[in-house]
């Protein structure tokens, strides 16, 4: 079944994520869905753009956001791209249709002051420290990693001797990040009280374990983060995800150069990083506003010497 190859072409060619592939075939049942109903027939090969333009605006009416209709019609694209390449089709329907406009959305991120607070939340917090609490925020502020490769990194990823932690993003790209002291006697804390981990892991030791010896969930980290961010702000995004963004927009507020924050944060292009300039532009603008005499800002005239 064409479906299926395509999937397999995400795995095992492309080395899409599992929630990558997951999405992929939840969006083109969809789309078979749509195409039966509209007409007794879902194969996805006897589409045209009047139907594939169809699906994107029923699916924009029904309230969804232009962000998921746009990664939705992406996904479409990807596989009429697959399909034209093993011949399946001669003409890929999705070629004229325009993907929804998207507002531009700022990531957020958390102000230096609080970040400070929320590590010292960790440390000074109700009953014993949680070791497991210091490194999972440790990690995420001091590397800028995904929750998936925060969950899937190994034991022997982490060279304490150099500071380094070798990271496997997306597409099985691997990537070598430096660690600050901090993060490094964090690691080597933790190592100290980590539970004993399930036998059978063999050299795939995950870094991270849950209190039984099992790996750690992302669920697990989630409510961990969300629980150590809520006790210092009121804030209502309290992801992993947040403190990503934060230590991208702080590296960049201290005079990091564009391309090494690239590398760092293991995107493919520089797109996805100048998103984080806009929180610094911003910034300085207000600053010009505020401090320069035709910016807009209130200054005080010098007063003259009498």
């Amino acid at each position: 079944m064409l479906t299926e190859r395509f999937l397999d072409h995400l795995a095992y060619e492309k080395r899409c994520s599992p929630h990558t592939q997951a999405a992929y075939r939840r969006d083109l049942a969809q789309f078979g869905a749509y195409l039966d109903e509209l007409r007794g027939d879902a194969a996805l090969t006897s589409a045209d753009p009047r139907s594939v333009r169809g699906w994107v605006m029923s699916l924009l009416d029904g309230g969804i956001s232009a962000r998921a209709d746009k990664r939705k019609l992406s996904a479409l694209r990807a596989f009429y791209k697959f399909a034209r390449t093993v011949g399946s089709v001669s003409e890929d329907p999705t070629d004229l249709i325009d993907p929804p406009k998207t507002p531009a959305r700022l990531p957020e991120f958390i102000p230096e002051r609080e970040v400070e607070d929320v590590f010292a939340s960790a440390k000074e917090g109700p009953g014993k420290p949680d070791p497991l609490e210091r490194l999972v925020l440790e990690l995420f502020y001091g590397t800028g990693i995904r929750l998936a490769e925060l969950v899937g990194l190994e034991l022997n990823a982490v060279d304490l001797h150099r500071r380094t932690i070798r990271v496997l993003g997306k597409r099985n790209k691997e990537r070598i990040i430096p660690i600050g002291e901090g993060l490094s006697d964090a690691i080597g804390f933790y190592l100290s009280v980590r539970p004993a981990p399930m036998p059978a892991f063999g050299q795939n030791e995950p870094l991270l374990l849950g209190s039984t010896g099992k790996p750690l969930a992302r669920r697990t980290v989630q409510r961990l983060v969300a629980r150590a961010l809520g006790r210092v702000t009121t804030r209502t995004k309290r992801s992993p995800h947040v403190l990503r963004h934060t230590f991208a927009t702080h590296m960049l507020e201290h005079g990091a150069d564009l391309n090494a924050v690239k590398e760092l944060l293991g995107h493919a292009g520089l797109a996805a990083t100048q998103v984080y300039t806009h929180n610094t532009v911003e910034k300085l603008r207000k600053v010009h506003a505020q401090a320069h005499p035709r910016g807009g800002g209130h200054l005080q005239e010098p007063q003259k010497t009498p």
